[in-house]
């Protein structure tokens, strides 16, 4: 009887350590999808050529457009992964009239801000006001505006000549994501702290970026 209520004894220490482990993992696990709950900003900006080589937008691909860096949204980041569809505000019909210009294709405000612009914790004027400050101001290196032939460049050139560019960027706060095996240059994250300004991204998006484009050099397509 006594052994038996020592094996009950010591089973019940295990349940509570286990139990009181798991309520610690719990309570420092990152909240999803709550909005104003995140580390950082990356504006992500398409590069369109890339984009309309297998895809055939007419806002975006059609022949004499010539767009470069486009705007593709303003995205709340956790130091790994990040939230979405945060809530179901709606965006306001003005709102979207005025600020729908300033991304190459329209449409796509109705993707950004339900999936990315609610999980701010910004109304949606002060997070699209915050879109376009910082899609103005980063400025796009002369080279990679609307390069008239494929422009052939090495990470850390890439990086340098925004640096040049925008002289207080952060290191490491403007990283490319590239397609095809890592030939051609997709888009670019520039990240920001909540209140706009430039810093470092997180080491997991070093790393992808780094992993993406894995080879010595990428190509920026040509405008078309």
């Amino acid at each position: 009887m006594r052994m038996k209520s020592i094996r009950l004894l010591g089973l019940i220490c295990v349940l509570t350590v286990n139990g009181t482990a798991h309520a610690r993992s719990h309570h420092h696990s990152k909240p999803a999808n709550h909005a104003g709950v995140f580390d950082y900003y990356a504006l992500s900006m398409s590069w369109a050529p890339n984009f309309c080589a297998s895809h055939t937008d007419p806002n975006e691909c059609n022949t004499g457009k010539k767009f470069g860096f486009v705007l593709h949204g303003l995205w709340p980041q956790y130091t790994n992964g990040y939230p979405q569809s945060c809530s179901t505000q709606p965006l306001p019909a003005d709102l979207k009239s005025q600020y729908a210009p300033m991304f190459a294709s329209p449409d796509l405000i109705n993707h950004e801000w339900p999936k990315h612009g609610t999980c701010s914790g910004l109304a949606p004027a002060e997070y699209l006001s915050l879109t376009k400050n910082l899609k103005d101001g980063l400025a796009i290196p002369s080279a990679y505006q609307q390069p008239e032939q494929p422009v052939r460049v090495t990470k850390a050139d890439f990086f340098q000549a925004f640096k040049q560019a925008n002289p207080t960027l952060a290191d490491s706060s403007v990283l490319p994501f590239c397609n095809g095996s890592g030939r051609f240059l997709q888009e670019i994250h520039a990240c920001y702290d909540k209140s706009g300004t430039s810093q470092s991204c997180s080491a997991s998006e070093i790393k992808r970026s780094q992993t993406s484009c894995g080879q010595a050099s990428f190509l920026l397509q040509s405008v078309r």
